[in-house]
């Protein structure tokens, strides 16, 4: 039986939408495997303020 716990929610936030200046964040909730993936993820999602996709990355 697999051990419980490896798996961990982390909230992604974008890296552009800070330095364009508009009011607002673009924010994601999703999981990610600690044993798998210990170094901070980076995505392309979409943010919807800017109507683009752009990189979102794992914040603390």
């Amino acid at each position: 039986m697999a051990k419980k716990g490896d798996r961990v929610q982390v909230i992604m936030e974008c890296t552009e939408h800070k330095e364009s200046g508009v009011a607002g964040t673009s924010r994601y909730i999703t999981t990610k495997n600690r044993k798998n993936t210990p170094e901070r993820l980076e995505l392309k999602k979409f943010n919807s303020v800017l109507k683009k996709y752009t990189i979102h990355k794992e914040i603390k």
